[in-house]
């Protein structure tokens, strides 16, 4: 199987096929898959991925899919190059774009951008104020469920009683479900730094760790930022089994401006893998 773009879907998917005995291959068109997530932990993933049989080709642009001989190549280029890739299957796990080109916005006066509809803090459009936007069909926040679910709510209360509650996407927390999870929440070193933050950052490779071995796993790891004149984490990346949980505890202190200390202090239950969120801070 050939995944076509390396996201969430095509590292969730090769890692599944992968263990079920297919040779799964990832391409990829940039330098690194996995782009909005932190990327020491993503070449550890990419590591990991490569050791259970999983090809990643990067900087590879992928430009036609044809079936030949009952098989199917992936025509694409590489340095100039062609590379043609042969597969029984092909999925395209190269994004998605919201379905609103057949909405014919313009006769609304609806005003859209790339990534959606335009709106204010309300999901209201700038441009009509008789419609209302969410989810991936709005121009705002991340494109994820749990920023999808939050919008259903916000757009409900606005509907229903006026515009008297703005979004609010701090700390929400990603995951991508391979094997290892990767997950993260808030801010990256490179978003921090362009934002003029001034924090420490606290990383490690685990894969000694107890609670890593324990399961087998022998690859994991963390990047922690946390801002050095609040004491308030602004930013948590995991790599390792059951970071996907972990990461909500992080998410959590983004949102309610927990300070690192009192999560370095809090006692939590032994041996859970949150437990180790104490030394990661």
């Amino acid at each position: 199987m050939i995944f076509v773009g390396g996201g969430y879907v095509a590292f969730e998917f090769a890692h599944v096929v992968a263990r079920a005995g297919v040779r799964a291959t990832i391409v990829h068109r940039g330098a690194r898959p996995l782009e909005a997530f932190d990327p020491d932990l993503v070449d550890a993933l990419v590591e990991r991925s490569r050791a259970i049989g999983i090809r990643v080709e990067l900087e590879t642009e992928v430009q036609g899919v044809e079936a030949a001989g009952g098989r199917l190549v992936v025509r694409g280029s590489r340095n100039g190059e062609e590379r043609r890739l042969e597969a029984d299957v092909a999925v395209h796990s190269a994004g998605r774009v919201p379905e609103l080109d057949d909405l014919d916005l313009e006769a609304g006066g609806v005003r859209r951008e790339k990534h959606g509809v335009s709106v204010n803090e309300y999901l209201q459009s700038v441009s009509n104020p008789a419609v209302y936007a969410g989810g991936d069909a709005a121009a705002v926040g991340p494109k994820l469920t749990p920023k999808a679910d939050h919008d259903a709510s916000v757009l409900a209360t606005n509907l229903l009683e006026g515009n008297r509650r703005a979004v609010n996407y701090d700390g929400i927390a990603s995951a991508v479900f391979s094997l290892p999870p990767l997950a993260a929440v808030g801010l990256t070193e490179a978003a921090a730094r362009t934002a003029g933050r001034k924090f420490r950052t606290s990383h490690q490779d685990t894969s000694g760790w107890f609670n890593t071995r324990r399961v087998g796993e022998t690859v994991s790891g963390f990047k922690v930022l946390v801002e050095e004149d609040t004491g308030h984490v602004i930013g948590a990346h995991l790599l390792g089994p059951h970071a996907d949980e972990v990461v909500n505890l992080f998410a959590l202190a983004v949102r309610a401006r927990i300070p690192a200390e009192e999560l370095r202090q809090a006692l939590y239950a032994y041996p859970t893998h949150g437990s180790d969120v104490r030394f990661m801070v």
